[in-house]
């Protein structure tokens, strides 16, 4: 029937444009999850990722089971259907134990957070400025050294709001500081910090028994593959060749 097939159209273009949107804020959650988390935080944006590629190769089955029901292959349309239904029984339980296993990741950005490039916007637009260089120079100058002196970056689930309640410079001036005036993402600030922490681990002899993953872990890291990959980017090698090569 027409109208059957006009509804379905209308649905699958909903759907379409419900999983563009998505993926849109995901990418805007990203650069929030970098410019203003440095842990664990990071494995939710990584997981909501999964879960929405998942959750769109399943649709884009649904769509070819329903195009195939309107032409000569009505069979191959069932045994889709079949396999659709067994799929969703694994996606729902595998969503339910990331879910009673890892609360944290479903938890929300603050929805205070800006994104750096639109606080940059605002003040341009309201012909505020940046703070001077002497302002600049004070602030990041008593935020290496609170890095150095304190090592908040052993915490693994460091925040930039952690950070400025510790040195008492708003969370808005931080984040301009570390994302627009260094160019560089809070994730990646703080990343460096720990990867030296881990340099330094790997060049005490008297150490050498300990392994990479009690290293990272006591630098603030949470994972291996964190780990690894911050590594290579800061030293352009991994830990385990970085410790050969002394």
């Amino acid at each position: 029937m027409i109208e059957f097939q006009f509804i379905h159209i209308l649905i699958h273009l909903q759907m379409v444009l419900y999983i563009i949107a998505v993926f849109r804020i995901l990418r805007k959650s990203k650069k929030l999850y970098l410019e203003n988390y440095a842990g664990k935080n990071i494995s939710s944006y990584n997981w909501l990722f999964q879960f929405t590629v998942v959750l769109s190769i399943l649709y884009a089955v649904a769509l070819l089971k329903n195009i195939l029901k309107f032409s000569d292959y009505q069979n191959v349309s069932e045994w889709i259907k079949i396999g659709l239904f067994v799929s969703s029984l694994f996606i729902f339980c595998w969503y339910l134990f990331k879910a009673l296993n890892n609360p944290d990741l479903f938890r929300n950005i603050d929805s205070k957070l800006k994104l750096v490039s639109e606080i940059v916007s605002e003040e341009k637009s309201s012909n505020q400025t940046m703070g001077d260089e002497k302002e600049y120079n004070e602030e990041l100058l008593k935020l290496k050294k609170y890095m150095v002196e304190k090592r908040p970056f052993l915490n693994s689930s460091l925040t930039i709001q952690d950070v400025s309640n510790d040195i008492e410079i708003p969370v808005r001036d931080l984040s301009l500081l570390i994302n627009h005036q260094l160019g560089q993402h809070f994730y990646d600030f703080v990343n460096a910090y720990r990867i030296e922490s881990a340099k330094d681990i790997l060049k005490d002899t008297s150490k050498s028994k300990v392994t990479v993953l009690e290293i990272l872990y006591e630098v603030g890291f949470n994972s291996k593959s964190s780990f690894n990959t911050a590594f290579k980017k800061h030293t352009g090698n991994t830990p385990t060749a970085y410790r050969k090569s002394l």
